[in-house]
């Protein structure tokens, strides 16, 4: 759980206070915890000490006394371990213990640190004394030679595994002291805290959590440093002509003309007026003697692969605002990140309103997408306006050249076309990446991560179309896990081939269809011979790694590139598991009941006309009900891709949440909408029909006096908007 900000400066108690738990005045946060002091109630505590006492909870909300342990329950906690004798120092105030039973040993924390017990800063925080406390072992098979210095601090160590000196669980190259690495994660933070050498982040964490390494909830500290990185914002602004010709000297830069101050588009380090490099007037393009003598005079060389400069797209990762160090410890308390939709909601104050115009030909949504990305001046914090037109250059209708749902309509157009996409192949809803030469040249799977990641912030239309092989190989969740057949795409040539190996029976089988695959097997580099059935498994993973992973190795780094565009990227490595329905088809059944919930009925105020639209909700449901039974000429997917403009449940916009109105015959149809009424003979009762605005999410139900009349009325206006109108 995240906690709140941390108390403000004055609660901090000076050097000379000492904590009322264990009677010491440190003040090392890393090692120590944070001393927070209450004034009005003249109580200083650190904040370890709080965190593995055996006797106090968090009780109280975070705001409250210490980060949620409540004053009352501290000194309650204070005067209980006032009757215990520290076994270390023998003094009274022994308030942290083994949580093994059979154990009666007590002591202060700072006491235990010096007898090697470990406290897990995790689930209900337990202590551990030095003979029962956790320990790490050498893995058979490690190499003799052992690092002989810390990896953090570089200082020597003896390479022998014990409280103080703990390794990386991953790599087994990494050793270091327990002091070094617990002021490393007080440093790098939840997010930035793994292994020096190898990198790995999850199974290192768990394993430092587990030998009693304090590891904050929070970023990095030299990330919550103000201004700490306001250097890099600033730019050259020196002209280094040999003679500068500026009547206001080598600093001056007018806003265009002669004095115009332009720096060396390679390094941006150096800079130069037009007139003192003789340079024509309308110059943007220069580079300084030193990079043009790095490159034979050939600046071009260092391009992009497109031969243009292509402007950053990736952002600085957007964090929520966490700022404390504190953990938690609460009993039988989850800890939850946040929905998809939140977490993606999170994202969208980066966007600005500048809009940019995008002009949308007929219905060429992903022409329109790539050319829009591949702007030298695309920004993708602008705010979209799309304007669609048609073959003969007239306008679309009025609801798609609305801004709001103009927008909608190209993002979903637009998300459909990028799964039709050369760069995808597999069944719908279901797809890997597809290694296509002319999209490398192109960098088309840069561009496609771009448009998905604008999808996602600009529309929050999830992506639903990857299949789990994907989403493993892009983010690697589940971590560390072996991708396997049914990862791969179905019905190409590699799959067959991959699953005739799988299936062999008998050596001889095995060895015959290796013969036939003999190219395949070269190219994956796993020609080699076979012994036993039993190797059969091990060449199956291998050959599966290298179709999804090995020779999609340049697409999946571009594609991620593209995925890192308003900090998409980033927000999903740090939630894999919640981003997974966003970007994975959902495996929910659609019934009526889910329909159903999905939207909200909004009645009129005025009685008489509350009294003809009650029975109208009871005609939905019913008609909900005959369309899941089959009972109806339309499906649920139907109705639902008329209603909100979605195919699957998965996709559907709750920005705003779905909504019913009711049309009444004497009432105008709102702005926006597609009305379609039918008025039959002179003298009988007008015959509505249904409305939607998918990008208001809003479904107008017809008033009708029977059943009959609102499941007619509803049935072909579904099937006309499904059957004739393009989706």
């Amino acid at each position: 759980m995240k906690k709140a900000r941390r108390l403000d400066g004055g609660n901090t108690k000076p050097q000379g206070e000492s904590c009322a738990l264990c009677k010491l005045s440190d003040d090392d946060p890393a090692i120590f915890g944070e001393k927070i002091t209450l004034k009005e109630h003249k109580l200083s505590v650190h904040y370890f000490c709080l965190l593995t006492s055996c006797g106090v909870y968090q009780r109280g909300k975070d705001n409250e006394g210490v980060f949620g342990f409540l004053v009352d329950d501290i000194i309650r906690e204070v005067r209980r371990a006032g009757r215990l004798t520290c076994c270390v120092c023998k003094k009274k105030g022994a308030c942290v213990g083994c949580c093994v039973k059979s154990c009666r040993k007590m002591i202060h924390f700072p006491c235990g640190k010096k007898q090697e017990f470990v406290s897990q800063f995790t689930g209900l925080f337990p202590s551990y004394c030095a003979d029962h406390s956790p320990s790490q072992s050498l893995s058979v098979g490690l190499d003799a030679s052992l690092p002989q210095s810390c990896s953090i601090c570089l200082e020597p160590i003896d390479p022998v595994l014990s409280y103080s000196i703990l390794k990386c669980p991953s790599c087994h190259n990494s050793w270091f002291h327990r002091d070094c690495v617990q002021r490393q994660a007080y440093n790098a933070g939840l997010f930035f805290f793994r292994c020096t050498l190898c990198n790995n982040k999850e199974f290192f964490q768990e394993e430092m959590l587990r030998m009693g390494i304090f590891i904050p909830e929070r970023d990095a500290s030299w990330e919550l440093e103000a201004n700490a990185f306001s250097e890099l914002l600033e730019v050259y602004e020196s002209c280094d002509a040999l003679t500068c010709l500026c009547n206001n000297g080598r600093t001056h830069s007018a806003g265009k003309g002669w004095f115009e101050l332009i720096r060396c588009r390679l390094c941006g380090s150096r800079g130069t007026h037009r007139k003192c490099s003789g340079l024509k007037v309308d110059t943007r393009d220069w580079a300084c003697t030193d990079c043009t003598q790095a490159t034979d005079g050939k600046a071009s060389l260092v391009g992009s692969p497109q031969g243009t400069q292509r402007r950053s797209l990736s952002s600085k990762r957007h964090q929520s605002p966490i700022c404390s160090s504190v953990s938690c410890k609460r009993p039988f308390l989850l800890q939850r990140s946040g929905s998809p939709e939140e977490l993606v909601q999170s994202l969208v104050p980066q966007l600005y309103p500048n809009s940019v115009q995008l002009e949308v030909s007929g219905l060429q949504a992903l022409s329109a997408g790539l050319e829009l990305v591949r702007r030298a001046d695309f920004d993708p914090t602008h705010t979209l306006s799309v304007r669609f037109k048609d073959e003969t250059q007239t306008a679309f209708s009025k609801c798609q050249q609305d801004s709001n749902s103009g927008r909608q309509y190209f993002l979903k157009l637009l998300m459909q076309q990028i799964q039709e996409s050369v760069v995808f192949e597999g069944p719908e809803g279901y797809k890997n990446l597809a290694l296509d030469s002319k999209a490398l040249r192109e960098d088309l799977y840069f561009d496609i991560g771009c448009l998905l990641a604008l999808c996602l912030v600009h529309g929050r239309q999830p992506v639903a179309f990857f299949s789990h092989g994907l989403y493993q190989c892009l983010f690697n969740h589940p971590a560390n896990r072996p991708l396997s057949i049914t990862h791969m795409t179905p019905d190409t040539h590699f799959t067959r081939q991959v699953t005739r190996i799988a299936e062999a029976k008998s050596l001889n089988e095995l060895k015959e269809v290796m013969e036939e695959s003999w190219d395949y097997l070269e190219l994956a580099g796993c020609n080699r011979p076979i012994s036993s059935l039993a190797e059969r498994a091990a060449l199956v993973e291998d050959l599966v790694s290298f179709t999804m992973i090995t020779r999609m190795q340049l697409p999946l780094q571009r594609f991620r590139e593209g995925l890192q565009t308003l900090g998409i990227f980033d927000q999903v490595q740090l939630f894999p598991t919640d981003f997974c329905s966003v970007f994975c088809e959902a495996t929910d059944h659609l019934t009526a009941q889910t329909v159903g919930h999905l939207f909200t009925v909004i009645f009129s105020e005025q009685e008489e006309k509350l009294n003809q639209e009650t029975p109208v909700v009871s005609f939905w449901r019913h008609f909900l009900l005959e369309c899941e039974v089959g009972r109806s000429s339309v499906s649920l997917q139907d109705l639902l891709h008329f209603a909100t403009g979605a195919k699957k449940l998965a996709a559907v916009n709750l920005q705003p949440p779905p909504s019913i109105s009711f049309l009444h015959p004497t009432s105008p149809s709102p702005s926006g909408f597609q009305e379609e009424e039918k008025k039959g003979e002179e003298g009988k009762e007008e015959v509505l029909f249904p409305q939607s605005k998918p990008g208001a999410s809003c479904l107008l139900l017809p008033v009708a006096t029977s059943y009959q009349a609102f499941k007619h009325s509803m049935e072909q206006a579904v099937s006309h908007h499904v059957h004739l109108l393009p989706t």
